[in-house]
Parts: C-alpha cells; sequence; structure tokens
C-alpha cells in the first residue's frame, strides 16, 4: 500500500567499516537505481566534510554519478551548505548539473557547516559566513535564473529550465527564512525531531506567496524527513533497527575510535548514549503496510506534501526490501508475499 503523499529518498552517502569509498559509492548507485524504478520522486545528497563513513564530501560530483546512472527520479543536494561555498561556484556547478541532466535536478540549501570546527577553517570557511545565509540565497538565485544581482557577473552554464531550491533545516530559522523568501522546506528530523511540529507550523503561517524568491502562484510546500525500516516480518526489521542503534552510536560516540560492540552496548545505555539514539525518535521500524501507515500519519500530523525518508536498514538486500515495501507503485501483496505493482 503506498503512501498519501509523494515519498523521496535521502541518501547520506554512508561508507562501511568494512567497505571501501568506492564499494558504498557503488551500493548507492543501485540503491538510487532501485528506488528509480519503483517510482520515487527524488534521491537527494548531503553534504558533509572529514567523516570517514561518508562519501558525499564532494555533493556535486556524488549527484552527477547518481544522476548519471538513473532515468527518471529527479536528483538533486540534501543539501549544499552554502556558507561553505562561493554562490558564484555553487551556481556554476548545479547550472552545469541541469544541462547535463535537464528537468531532473533539486538544489537544496543548509547554513550549518556540515563539519568540525577544525575542518572549517581548512574550508576556509569564516564563522560568521551563516549570517549572510539570506543575502547569498539571492545571489545565487539570481546568478541560476540568468539574473545576476551582480553587476558583470554571470554563471556559465545556468540551464534552460532553472534548478528549483528548496531550504532546509533542523529549526524553526530554517522554516522562517523559507516562509520569507517564498520556497519549499524540508526538515530534517530524521535527526533532529523535537521541533519537526513547531517548524511546520511557523512555515505555513508565515509563507508568503509574494516573496523575492516565490514563483507565480506560490504556495507552502513543506517536507519532513523519517528514518525507515521496512521487513517481510517485524522480528527481521526489529533486528535491523538494533544494529542501526549500534552503527549510530559508532558514527557520533566512537569518531577516531574503533569501539567494540561491547563499548556500543554499555554506551547504548549510557546517558550520552540515551541523548544520541533520541535523535532517531523519528524512525519507523515494521512490516511495510505498518511503515506505510506511520508515514501517513507522520504526513497528516505536519501536514507534509511530500516525505523524504532515509534509509536506515543496515544490510544492502534489507534497504532494497524497504525500497520495495515502501514503493510509491506498490499497492498489495500476494498470497505468497510476491509485490504486485499498481496502476498508477
Amino acid at each position: 500500500m503506498a503512501t498519501s503523499v509523494p515519498l523521496s529518498l535521502l541518501d547520506l552517502a554512508r561508507v562501511r567499516p568494512t567497505e571501501s569509498a568506492a564499494e558504498g559509492v557503488a551500493r548507492s548507485v543501485r540503491l538510487a537505481q532501485t528506488a528509480d524504478g519503483l517510482g520515487y520522486r527524488r534521491i537527494w545528497i548531503s553534504e558533509h566534510h572529514n567523516m570517514p563513513n561518508l562519501a558525499s564530501s564532494a555533493t556535486s560530483l556524488y549527484i552527477q554519478h547518481i544522476a548519471a546512472h538513473t532515468t527518471n527520479v529527479r536528483v538533486g543536494a540534501g543539501g549544499i551548505m552554502l556558507p561553505n561555498h562561493s554562490p558564484l561556484v555553487i551556481a556554476e556547478q548545479f547550472g552545469l548539473l541541469e544541462t547535463l541532466f535537464p528537468g531532473r535536478i533539486d538544489l537544496g540549501l543548509g547554513r550549518a557547516p556540515g563539519t568540525d570546527g577544525a575542518t572549517m577553517q581548512a574550508l576556509r570557511r569564516d564563522a560568521r559566513a551563516s549570517e549572510h545565509f539570506p543575502s547569498d540565497i539571492i545571489e545565487l538565485n539570481g546568478y541560476l535564473r540568468g539574473e545576476t544581482t551582480v553587476p558583470g557577473v554571470h554563471a556559465f552554464p545556468h540551464g534552460s529550465a532553472g534548478v528549483p531550491l528548496y531550504i532546509l533545516g533542523s529549526s524553526l530559522y530554517g522554516a522562517q527564512l523559507a516562509a520569507h523568501l517564498g520556497l519549499p522546506y524540508a526538515f530534517a528530523s530524521h535527526f533532529a525531531p523535537d521541533d519537526l511540529e513547531a517548524a511546520a507550523q511557523a512555515y505555513r503561517a508565515r509563507f508568503d506567496p509574494s516573496g523575492p524568491l516565490a514563483g507565480p502562484d506560490a504556495t507552502p510546500y513543506f517536507i519532513a524527513a523519517a528514518n525507515v525500516i521496512a521487513a517481510d516480518d517485524a522480528d527481521t526489521a526489529a533486528e535491523q533497527y538494533r544494529k542501526t542503534e549500534l552503527e549510530w552510536l559508532r558514527s557520533i560516540l566512537g569518531r577516531g575510535r574503533d569501539l567494540t560492540d561491547d563499548q556500543l552496548a554499555v554506551l547504548r545505555d549510557h546517558p550520552q548514549g540515551r541523548q544520541v539514539l533520541g535523535m532517531l525518535r523519528r524512525t519507523l521500524v515494521g512490516t511495510g503496510p505498518e511503515v506505510v501507515a506511520g508515514l501517513d500519519a507522520l504526513a497528516e500530523e505536519v501536514r507534509a506534501d511530500e516525505l523524504i525518508v532515509v534509509n536506515a536498514a543496515t544490510e544492502e538486500q534489507h534497504q532494497h526490501r524497504t525500497l520495495e515495501l515502501l514503493a510509491p507503485g506498490v499497492d498489495r501483496r500476494n498470497r505468497d508475499g510476491a509485490l504486485t505493482a499498481a496502476a498508477v
């Protein structure tokens, strides 16, 4: 049974401890191809730096690679951390992506560094750069539309159809900014669930259809994120989630350390570990129908126009099965458990 709103995929470009970066990227491609064939609306890639378990530091290149190996699904950034970059450079990169893959490229924008303080300095990022986030967005938009706000400076190529912009965030700031600009907004509730409801309400209440970047007939468009693990039986899904919790603890609390499973088990019950695992509160685990029902409840709760899911299963076969069980084109299973595509 498909969800009541469009469903998309956020790929964190994870590289497992036993994988090379090339193997992690290849796994992303295979999952993207599955999502493409099943009718997911878009696949977004996140930007992170100095993290050995994530391969998406050169986000534009990752997007190009995924787009080149898929056919119909939209591909984009979820997101580019704009204060790390010159708006002109991002406009050039995404203008070229739009030229190569017309009508398939999205650009989500965030203001966090996507890394630690030392790496911020290595990126030549000014600690005050985030203060210019709103004006940088307007400058970037001008380059992408061929309507530069910097006299004599243009981004080439800028694509024939333009690249749609989305504001990403995990606080009320992003919701308010997206509403002011008249842009769509995506909330990172897959790791920051606490302010989801307040952000959704603030965005809709303050949305300005005549904002500086609002298109004709602009209306609010809100995307909520959630972690998902779906399986053919509840026990398999629960086991995958247990492994996901251990991976989450390892990635956040174990940076620079090789933690054993026994150490992770201790951390799981430690106050710091419980706080970290609390970030996964918006995780839906169960059989396909159970997770679909949970996604529908989430969409209704925050009036989401679209949901973007993080495939939180730890093993590739279960990641593909999660995508299959939640697929927009899947309506029912026959008595043997085989998936049957619904007419759309």
